[in-house]
């Protein structure tokens, strides 16, 4: 690609400390706040959660302390906006959409008071965060699910503020709550589809795979972490198949980070269910792979099978792919992400390579 082409990356992270959240936080809360950080941490303390800690332990053990992958977890980009835009410019990165590493859904539900308020509060850290240049740090505004009525308020509070992202729950079920099809949801789903914001599903450790995680026998747990990706099919099922997308044809969902190739077997064995297996589908009115194709984005790191290959290209859409550099984790492609897109996306035709690391997400995120 060329010095002058533009790059965006769908999916960066932002280390906000709790103590940036309780900042904004009114102190009559921070016990209630503590408390349910603290039962978070011991419920993270095993399954899927201690899998992956006990990996990125390993990992620090068996590499040298200034491993470069592992060192770009500790640059100041990772929590200091400033420090970032400095970063992006050396990678040749004009704009990140930008996930909290803590999810704020799994532990702000257990406030025995000030839930909402924590909610606010941690969406003005991570605003603080982003306030450095709100242009090419768009922050995802985390709207926890418990409580619609205020999630309700929350995204019309932060779309006020002038948001461009939201972030939901991969699975409600992790947190005790219906899956989206559930027609709770739909208040919140009316505001979000009114606001032209997308919905921005994250990736990350699935707690429903924690048996899995007991029954794998391998030292990293490899059996389990390819599932934590593909499980995304789960959710996307809800979604589509559920209905949301029939009562809500207007809603942009983005899935975060699930990678590309298994979902173009996905889209082909969903609408062979509904056409020559006779599956009924009755929330739907069209094939799967037309909401998808309408309603779903994905993000993906570096996957060139899926690009280079017309037919999985070609059934997931390269109007529904969109390049991150996932900065700053291991994987990430920083500072090298320029080449790293000219070789992976090199397959590409110039107009496709656009619609990937730039052209799809300018639309998604109304940038």
């Amino acid at each position: 690609m060329t010095a002058t082409e533009l790059l965006i990356s769908s999916d960066s992270h932002a280390q906000v400390s709790h103590d940036a959240v309780k900042a904004h936080l009114a102190t009559k809360f921070h016990g209630d706040y503590d408390a349910a950080v603290a039962g978070y941490a011991q419920r993270m303390a095993k399954g899927a959660a201690a899998a992956n800690q006990a990996w990125q332990t390993a990992r620090k053990q068996e590499e040298s302390s200034d491993s470069f992958r592992l060192r770009n977890l500790g640059r100041p980009g990772h929590s200091d906006g400033v420090a970032r835009l400095a970063d992006m410019d050396v990678d040749g990165v004009q704009t990140e959409i930008i996930y909290s590493e803590v999810s704020a859904f799994r532990y702000i539900r257990d406030l025995e008071h000030g839930a909402s308020e924590a909610t606010v509060a941690f969406n003005d850290a991570l605003r603080e965060f982003g306030a450095a240049d709100p242009t090419r740090l768009v922050v995802s505004y985390q709207i926890p699910i418990h409580d619609i009525d205020a999630a309700v308020r929350e995204v019309q509070r932060v779309v006020g503020l002038g948001a461009k992202s939201l972030q939901l729950p991969v699975f409600p079920p992790e947190v005790g709550l219906p899956d989206y099809y559930h027609e709770r949801y739909d208040p919140l789903f009316a505001v979000i589809q009114e606001s032209g914001l997308p919905i921005c599903c994250h990736i990350g450790l699935n707690t429903m795979l924690d048996d899995l995680t007991r029954r794998d026998p391998t030292p990293g747990k490899c059996v389990m972490i390819p599932m934590t990706a593909m499980s995304t099919g789960e959710a996307l099922g809800m979604w589509i198949m559920g209905g949301v997308f029939e009562r809500f044809p207007d809603l942009k969902v983005v899935f975060v980070e699930p990678g590309l190739g298994w979902i173009a077997w996905w889209l082909y064995i969903t609408d062979d269910m509904a056409t020559r297996q006779g599956y009924a589908l009755p929330a739907i009115t069209e094939l799967p792979s037309f909401y998808f194709h309408r309603n779903v984005f994905v993000t993906f790191i570096d996957e060139t099978d899926a690009l280079v290959s017309d037919a999985l290209r070609n059934r997931i859409g390269v109007e529904n792919m969109m390049w991150s550099s996932d900065y700053p984790h291991p994987v990430s492609s920083w500072p090298n992400s320029r080449a790293v897109v000219a070789e992976s996306l090199g397959g590409l035709s110039p107009a496709e390579r656009e619609l990937v690391v730039s052209a799809n997400a300018k639309r998604v995120w109304n940038l």
